[in-house]
């Protein structure tokens, strides 16, 4: 059954707007880290610029950047060593390709570097938790901010009512710092401290973070949920990711981060065609 979710209102970043609800977006990931879990890291800045275009030509909306692994077990970066990963990508970038460049960090000199090079929205992990200044970033350049519910500090039995509790909390944080609602957009935060009957929870619930009146993100691309219940390595999982993402779609998800645009812009397509009712 087609279920007919409150409108909400567009979102503007740069010179791109978002509509919410005509289609499902896609945001490209690019991992400028030789440790990135799903294996996909690169290490070389011309790699880096080569998969973005490469993700745009395939029907990318957003291309987002990140310089440290969120795998559970990798070893914390710097920020300045993050920095000088994800800055020359973020400039060159910036004057090369016509869509909008996310930063992919929880730190908060990272993010000022980013958005200063050309960064126009700022992708937290860690949904403010770790540098509630990231809200105030974006409240001064006046761009979106993807918050996330992360329970890796603080594992729960009731995952769906954490999840909602905590977005709800982190949407008023930003918001009393200025940033406007139409800029926030939330993320359930799958894999990260959950377990994998909660991630398959969230997936089959999500619908009901349509309550919280925002855009909602979706990054089960090559997860540990889809290798834990194919037993398949990351490389292997583009089938179960696409499963995820055309359920995600029917429960009211806007945006998909993946790794496997070209696959996943035409799931996409498909899903919003049954599910929005497009041609």
């Amino acid at each position: 059954m087609h279920r007919e979710y409150p409108s909400l209102p567009a979102t503007r970043c740069g010179n791109t707007v978002f509509n919410w609800g005509k289609r499902t977006y896609v945001m490209g990931i690019i991992n400028v880290s030789p440790d990135s879990f799903s294996g996909d890291g690169l290490c070389s800045f011309d790699s880096a610029i080569a998969q973005a275009k490469r993700f745009i030509d395939q029907g990318a909306d957003i291309i987002d950047v990140g310089g440290e692994s969120t795998r559970p077990d990798s070893q914390p970066v710097s920020a300045e060593e993050e920095t000088a990963r994800v800055v020359p990508v973020i400039e060159a970038l910036s004057r090369e390709i016509c869509v909008p460049i996310s930063i992919d960090t929880y730190k908060s000199a990272v993010a000022r570097c980013a958005v200063k090079a050309g960064a126009g929205m700022i992708n937290d992990v860690w949904g403010l938790k770790k540098s509630p200044e990231l809200a105030e970033i974006a409240a001064e350049a006046k761009i979106p901010i993807i918050i996330t519910s992360n329970q890796r500090d603080e594992p729960c039995r009731d995952i769906m009512s954490a999840v909602i509790f905590d977005l709800e909390d982190k949407i008023r944080l930003a918001e009393n710092s200025g940033v406007k609602p139409e800029n926030i957009i939330i993320d359930p935060g799958i894999g990260f401290g959950k377990t994998l009957e909660q991630n398959l929870e969230i997936v089959r619930r999500l619908a009901e973070l349509k309550l919280l009146g925002k855009p909602i993100l979706l990054g089960t691309s090559r997860k540990s949920l889809i290798g834990k219940v194919l037993d398949l390595p990351p490389e292997q999982r583009l089938e179960g990711t696409a499963a995820t993402v055309a359920i995600g779609i029917a429960n009211g998800t806007d945006i998909i981060r993946v790794h496997d645009v070209e696959q996943m812009v035409r799931v996409c397509r498909m899903s919003d065609a049954i599910i929005r009712r497009k041609e």
